[in-house]
């Protein structure tokens, strides 16, 4: 008998080549010749076939693996099928950026990013979709069907890495690219249940849309289902590049011994109350780490109280700079076919436009704040955001803008401060659900070049409590 369960979870795992291996395990049984690459990549495929007519997770699938240079063995993630995010240009694919307002072309070069990804070996099937210009939280458009949360297809994958998210939480390929540039990375990772770490500013290469911006907001990463998936991925992409004006990273391969000072917060700075149930899963995630010999108090982060009308403003400001400079990406851009948010963002951008100066002196600042609040402490516990994934429609660009900029600002309440201010941010699963089996993010945020300590207090967390998996829920 069909349970309504079954009805709206979906997930590809199954006794093939992948099996349940996250990507560090797949790469190892690879090396080890018990799998083969090409073998991996076929069954990943079948996998992103049989789940893609009820996620709609996949923007472009290529027919056949682009091939690594230096071939497979090579890199940490050698032979891994993966995919990259839909803003950033991959050789020979057309990069979209989720957008109706112009035609794709094809990149007739890879952006400096996912040089540094390729650089692990993994093998490239194609490109995942996200929401116009990864300005929404949810991965949904006008005029199309929207990304679906595989573990209940009702609900959002989150955004704006939300085909790399379903995609990896359905067990379609154990890792995806994602970016952030307002919490991109880590609000999918919370709505599917999967391990999202927003690097500092400048740990991987500069991303190539934002760093020509007043404030670089963006990094790059991935989604993976387990902790050691996104320290394995830290730890290659530090041996492609690494800053030297950050501390290393290196390898982290599991918890460490040295007891934390964590702040702990639930409600939002910018006065944005927490839901029960995610209030709920950020305390029980704090009775954890205190179990775990951490000492976890109440912190307060005085961040200025226009935080969120100036960040608002900002995000208005891209808008607008992509409506001026559309035709770079296609010579039949039309702004007036940009969807609902981002016209109406770019509409609250030159209605304040004069404030402009002081939006950004003011969010400059908030660096000050964050640093204050870190006095005595290594770590601070907080939602990932402040209530639970919300349905499809409820955050649709379709949706009249004053309605949805106040939904949307309800609900991404904590991620934009790691943006501003440049620093590390990991969302985890919590060991609580929704009432609906949905999982719940919590966010661990560090100090500038703070990865490390991030990654030791998430493997601690899965350990003490391994992450709930879709194909036994």
């Amino acid at each position: 008998m069909t349970t309504s369960e079954e009805l709206t979870r979906v997930h590809a795992f199954r006794d093939d080549a992948l099996g349940e291996h996250d990507a560090v395990g797949l790469a190892a049984a690879i090396r080890r010749g018990e799998v083969g690459a090409a073998e991996a990549a076929r069954d990943a495929a079948e996998r992103v076939r049989e789940v893609e007519e009820r996620l709609h997770a996949v923007q472009v699938h290529v027919d056949a693996p682009i091939p690594v240079a230096g071939g497979v063995g090579v890199g940490a993630f050698a032979g891994v099928p993966t995919f990259v995010k839909d803003n950033t240009d991959h050789r020979g694919l057309p990069t979209g950026h989720g957008s109706a307002a112009f035609t794709p072309r094809a990149a007739r070069r890879d952006a400096p990013f996912v040089r540094q990804f390729l650089s692990s070996g993994v093998t490239v099937l194609g490109k995942t979709r996200l929401p116009e210009f990864g300005f929404s939280p949810t991965t949904e458009y006008e005029g199309a069907e929207p990304v679906r949360n595989p573990w209940h297809t009702d609900h959002s994958a989150g955004g704006s890495s939300g085909g790399s998210a379903a995609l990896v939480a359905a067990g379609a390929v154990p890792i995806a690219h994602a970016n952030d540039g307002g919490g991109s990375i880590r609000i999918p990772a919370a709505c599917c249940g999967l391990v999202g770490l927003k690097p500092t500013r400048g740990r991987v290469v500069p991303n190539a849309q934002s760093r020509q911006l007043p404030i670089d907001l963006v990094s790059d990463g991935i989604v993976s289902r387990t902790v050691r998936d996104s320290a394995a991925f830290l730890a290659a992409a530090e041996t492609y590049r690494r800053n030297p004006k950050l501390p290393p990273v290196g390898l982290v391969e599991g918890p460490s011994e040295r007891r934390l000072r964590i702040g702990f917060l639930t409600d939002s700075p910018n006065g944005v109350p927490t839901d029960a149930a995610t209030r709920a899963a950020v305390t029980e995630t704090a009775h954890t780490l205190e179990r775990l010999g951490h000492t976890v108090q109440p912190v307060e982060l005085a961040i200025d109280p226009r935080f969120t009308e100036d960040f608002l403003v900002y995000w208005g400001l891209l808008s607008f700079l992509l409506g001026v400079t559309g035709r770079t990406l296609g010579t039949d851009f039309d702004r007036r076919r940009m969807d609902g948010l981002s016209r109406g963002l770019r509409e609250t951008y030159l209605e304040h436009w004069r404030r402009t100066p002081g939006v950004l002196r003011r969010l400059k600042r908030t660096t000050e704040a964050y640093a204050a609040a870190f006095r005595g402490l290594d770590l601070i516990l907080t939602p990932v955001l402040a209530h639970t994934t919300p349905r499809i429609g409820h955050l649709s660009p379709a949706v009249p803008y004053p309605t949805l900029v106040e939904r949307i600002l309800a609900y991404v309440a904590f991620t934009p401060i790691n943006n501003v201010v440049g620093t590390p941010s990991i969302s985890v699963p919590a060991a609580s659900t929704t009432e609906d089996g949905l999982p719940i993010g919590v966010m661990l945020s560090g100090r500038p070049g703070g990865e490390r300590t991030l990654l030791e207090a998430a493997f601690a967390l899965e350990a003490e409590r391994p992450f709930r998996r879709i194909q036994d829920a």
